[in-house]
């Protein structure tokens, strides 16, 4: 397929996006970023961890989001009593027939939100790892895929710390991105006003897009083209969050541990899914630099000495980004 092929391709098959977005935009004031990072997210079958303060509309982006996409949803409020067989399900016995049958959990859902995911004991997260990773569950010894597509989108509060616990690297590691969510601008607060101080607010989208629109545009990122000098930015920016001091001298003591090879892998599908919603059949480098917070901010380990002088993972980050040169 010649490259004008696939961007004729790309832009018959792209019109959901901004269908999905208007829709979206109803019930949704500003939050252009949460929401280019959710479409992002569909494209890449990836899963993604929002972080941001509560009253920021994290949920009720999902919610919007799954009913544009004719998508099944279900939420989960996570709490430290939360047991494994609450997600997942587990097996029931039959006195009938003497035998066990699986009650499959509330996971078996297109899109998941996990609220405050931190505050979820260890079984419950490794319960949720293998679903996440594999896609699928083990209930007794037998294995239940997960359906098509199914993404999990978890929240955490970066403030309040007392009752939760810590995800470990693991399973930061399989979110395709970390998004982390801010507060409106003073129009955008004005029009929320307008919108939703209401005693019954509307929440309810309509139905633009279907699963299979999503899924036929997957298989156009995977073809969208990386130059060679492209993917070699890509490389040099993952090995600078491993050696930072070859890039900054600053950064020598500020990094513990960088991006793995998945870090890789997410930062260039992600800029793929960047250039389709831009309608380009080719990545550019501003195509990976607008991604590579979102992708490397939960994959880079900070040093004691950072987190002693308050410097953020996107402050190294941004150092990072203006040293590696520019293809």
């Amino acid at each position: 397929m010649t490259t004008e092929e696939l961007q004729d391709r790309i832009a018959a098959s792209s019109g959901w996006i901004q269908a999905v977005k208007s829709e979206m935009a109803q019930v949704l004031i500003g939050q252009e970023t949460l929401v280019d990072r959710l479409i992002v997210g569909m494209l890449c079958n990836g899963h993604i961890l929002l972080e941001g303060v509560p009253g920021l509309a994290k949920t009720l982006a999902v919610k919007a989001l799954s009913g544009s996409l004719d998508a099944s949803f279900a939420r989960f409020q996570f709490t430290p009593d939360l047991l494994p067989a609450d997600l997942i399900g587990t097996m029931v016995y039959n006195p009938q027939e003497a035998s066990f049958a699986p009650k499959l959990g509330p996971i078996f859902n297109n899109l998941i939100l996990a609220d405050e995911i931190n505050r979820a004991p260890a079984k419950v997260q490794s319960a949720l790892l293998e679903a996440m990773q594999e896609r699928q569950v083990t209930l007794s010894d037998h294995t239940h895929k997960l359906p098509e597509p199914f993404l999990v989108l978890a929240t955490q509060n970066p403030i309040d710390q007392e009752g939760t616990y810590q995800l470990p690297e693991a399973q930061l590691d399989r979110f395709l991105l970390k998004v982390s969510v801010g507060y409106p601008t003073k129009d955008e607060e004005l029009a929320v006003l307008d919108l939703m101080a209401t005693s019954a607010p509307t929440y309810q989208t309509k139905t633009v897009a279907t699963p299979e629109q999503v899924a036929e545009s997957r298989k156009l990122v995977n073809q969208i083209y990386i130059d060679p000098a492209v993917r070699e930015y890509i490389v040099d920016l993952i090995r600078a969050t491993r050696q930072p001091a070859k890039v900054d001298g600053g950064l020598k003591h500020l990094i513990r541990a960088g991006a793995s090879p998945r870090g890789t892998i997410n930062l260039a599908l992600t800029a793929r899914a960047a250039a389709f919603i831009a309608g380009r059949a080719f990545v550019t480098p501003q195509d990976v630099k607008d991604m590579a917070h979102d992708v490397l901010r939960h994959r880079i380990l900070l040093s004691y000495e950072a987190e002693a002088e308050e410097i953020t993972t996107d402050l190294i980050l941004d150092r990072i980004l203006s040293k590696v040169p520019v293809p």
